[in-house]
This record gives structure tokens, sequence and C-alpha cells, in this order.
């Protein structure tokens, strides 16, 4: 089992919420539930994550248009507006003391992009704040990005549906480069471990309550 120790949350980005949130209850038979929406354009539902049956500060972040925005440009946040279905792009990790993880990353070869603030505003109307970094386009989705959730409860804790997260690791044909960008963090095993083998791309293992194990 390999699981990042600082793992945040997992994005799942598609061109469609409504039909993001089907195609995982249909994988799954867990419904995420509305987050809320984002000033970038997007809107998301979360679904949590457990460990061994225990609840973690970790969830899947299922990502997309904002449908209250019908008509205007897809948004280019996780490449949404270049997805043809759902696709597992990247993660977030929450080290301690996010502005000096970036300065060693920086210092290191590799840059994570500028500390900003973001918010969204849940079906309530909270409004939840935290950082994050964001890196210059073309960004290195391979790489996780940071998050500082301040004094905001963590979504992963709230109450949300829940499933059972077994694996997530990252495949390169080539790890070298990778590790390399990956190790400039510091985070050692705080980040998804990377294996060699065809196909670059993320790999996720879930275990619903019936046992059933799912990769995506």
């Amino acid at each position: 089992m390999s699981i990042p120790r600082l793992l945040d949350h997992i994005v799942i980005a598609g061109p469609d919420l409504a039909e993001s949130v089907d195609w995982f209850r249909d994988l799954t038979g867990i419904t995420a539930a509305p987050g809320g929406t984002h000033p970038t354009g997007t809107a998301n539902a979360l679904v949590a994550l457990t460990v061994n049956g225990e609840p973690r500060p970790h969830y899947i972040e299922l990502i997309g248009p904002d449908p209250e925005r019908e008509g205007e440009e897809l948004p280019k946040t996780f490449s949404i507006n270049r997805l043809k279905k759902p696709t597992l792009i990247t993660y977030a990790v929450h080290p301690e003391g996010i502005d000096q993880v970036v300065e060693r990353a920086r210092a290191a070869g590799f840059d994570p992009g500028d500390v900003e603030d973001l918010s969204r505003r849940t079906a309530d109307g909270t409004e939840l704040q935290w950082r994050l970094t964001q890196a210059a386009a073309p960004r290195n989705y391979g790489v996780p990005f940071l998050i500082d959730w301040g004094t905001t409860e963590h979504p992963g804790l709230g109450d949300l549906p829940s499933i059972e997260l077994v694996s997530f690791e990252r495949i390169e044909v080539n790890p070298g480069p990778q590790q390399k960008s990956t190790d400039a963090l510091g985070l050692g095993d705080g980040v998804a471990a990377i294996r060699q083998a065809q196909g670059s791309r993320f790999v996720l293992e879930l275990r619903t309550e019936d046992g059933r194990e799912i990769t995506i």
C-alpha cells in the first residue's frame, strides 16, 4: 500500500461536473457531495477518503465548469477546457510551512509557483478560504501542488460520503526528470511514490464497502 503521508486531495477534472459525478457513482456506488463554486469559474463535488476505516484529511475533488455559468468559455483550471472525459489530473499535499517549501524547491531547481489566496462558496453561502501554489503554464501536473487551509476546517473531515483509499502513486516511463522535480519539494514520503512502467499517469486504488477494488 502506497499512500503519500501529506496527501490532501486528489483532483479528477472533467468538462461537465454533473457527468463526472454520475461517472464516479457508476464506478464506485458513491455520489459525491456538492462542494461549492470558485471565482475561477469552476465548481466541485467531494468524496472523503478513509484509510483502514479511519477518517483522514484526504478527499477526492471532482471539478468542472460551474453549471451556473453555462455559456461561458470553459475554464483553463486543470486543463478543463481541453478534457473530453473525467480525468485524474493531479493532487495536492499539505506540508507545514508552505512558503518555506516553495523557497526550498526553487533553490533545488523546481518552481512550484507562487502561493496565492483562493476561496469557494458552499451551497449554504459559507466562504472557505485557503492558500495554494499556482504554477505558471505549462504546469507539471505530475508534481503535487501545495495547499494550506489555515483556519478553515479541512473538507475531508467534514460530513461527506466516503470511500476507502488503498493506494495512490505516479507511473512514469522515464521517472528521472519527474523524480527530480518532486524531490525538490523536500517532502520525502509526503508525496506520491513514482514507479517506472508504460504510460505516464496516476494510479488510484479504492475499495468499496462491499470489498470491490477499483482502479482509476
